[in-house]
């Protein structure tokens, strides 16, 4: 999985992160963790509609690459953080999951209260906990 560095400055509830690598994109919320899960969702976005267009994506610097450049204002407040780029292949594959009976019995009740498959509710928790969104 590709991951970005992300570039998160802000205070209080005005927080911003922007990704240098990733001409554009940027995520804004009232916290650190809301404007990641923007990010993040901007970064998906485009990096879809790069594939789409069958044009490669960028190489991701490293935090100690952009540090080198004067990318990251660490003096300022900047911090680096990783941004996930979590793309489907579009290909869906059999997976044999071992779980506690309960946990399984509470994932069906709530895959079928929201109208879901088991397994769509699955990968949607799963790529929520990748992509770090709460």
């Amino acid at each position: 999985m590709t991951h970005y560095v992300g570039i998160l400055d802000g205070i209080e509830d005005v927080w911003g992160v922007r990704v240098p690598d990733v001409p554009g994109c940027h995520g804004g919320g009232a916290s650190p963790e809301a404007a990641i899960a923007d990010a993040t969702s901007a970064v998906r976005e485009w990096t879809e509609a790069r594939l789409a267009k069958h044009l490669p994506l960028p190489r991701s610097s490293t935090v100690a690459e952009l540090l080198k450049q004067g990318v990251i204002d660490s003096a300022s407040g900047e911090s680096a953080v990783m941004i996930p780029v979590l793309i489907d292949s579009g290909r869906p594959v059999r997976a044999n999951l071992s779980l506690d009976a309960g946990l399984l019995a509470a994932i069906d009740e709530e895959a079928g209260r929201r109208g879901l498959t088991r397994s769509a509710f699955i990968a949607s928790a799963a790529r929520e906990k990748i992509e770090g969104h709460r």
